[in-house]
């Protein structure tokens, strides 16, 4: 039984063989691209799980990759690149992305991001499927939510990262509570990540995102979801 389908997208050959070798050995289906223009042609052929995506490729940039498929489909999409910047972390996790690896990476820590990636936060038996606080209305099976007219897809990580919120509305939920149950118990301490996620997220659920009404800050302590939640 396949662990999921991946499709890696580098410009560097030996790199791709690399990774065809060593995800198939874990269980993995594997396809690759060299481009971003080759890289969407193949995820409408192959259907992804997950894409490994090269920030910096010839032609259209990991970037710019990245928002394209984010345009058109939720699929997990890791990024990598040979820098290690708060910057360019940032970058990748503005345009979609779930994680960010650096080059040169190990197998271990390769597999382990990508379980992170794939990883989902289970649905309680209890919780709803679409719940409304206010105007908002939350689509979980959907993968997407409504306030007034104004629709949005979420992203995997997003969609888990509210669905978490949610199920402890009113509560103060601490920052590293936040990633380790979205992403993982390695990632206690990337507050970063968290930061980006929730800067994109409440583009898609406030009507201000810079007064924000549902997704409130708590200082020094990490996030709460505000709002009575209705099951529809």
């Amino acid at each position: 039984m396949s662990a999921g389908r991946i499709l890696v997208v580098d410009d560097q050959p030996q790199l791709r063989r690399f990774m065809r070798s060593t995800l198939t050995a874990a269980g993995y289906e594997i396809e690759d691209a060299k481009t971003g223009e080759e890289a969407l042609d193949k995820l409408r052929e192959f259907h992804p799980d997950l894409i490994l995506l090269d920030m910096n490729m010839p032609g259209m940039g990991g970037l710019a990759a990245c928002r394209e498929i984010r345009s058109g489909t939720n699929v997990g999409i890791i990024m990598l690149t040979v820098r290690d910047s708060e910057q360019d972390k940032v970058a990748a996790l503005d345009a979609g992305a779930d994680d960010f690896v650096t080059k040169p990476f190990s197998t271990p820590e390769l597999l382990a991001r990508i379980r992170a990636a794939l990883r989902r936060v289970p649905l309680s038996p209890s919780a709803p499927t679409k719940m409304r606080v206010g105007r908002l209305v939350i689509d979980f099976g959907a993968r997407a939510i409504s306030h007034g007219a104004r629709t949005a897809h979420l992203t995997p990580k997003e969609l888990d990262l509210l669905r978490y919120l949610t199920q402890h509305a009113n509560q103060a939920v601490p920052h590293r509570e936040l990633l380790q149950a979205i992403w993982g118990p390695d990632y206690g301490d990337q507050v970063d990540y968290l930061r980006a996620i929730i800067k994109n997220l409440r583009k898609k659920v406030e009507i201000n995102p810079d007064q924000p009404q549902y997704i409130l800050t708590e200082p020094w302590i990490g996030y709460r979801f505000n709002g009575a939640v209705e099951a529809e």
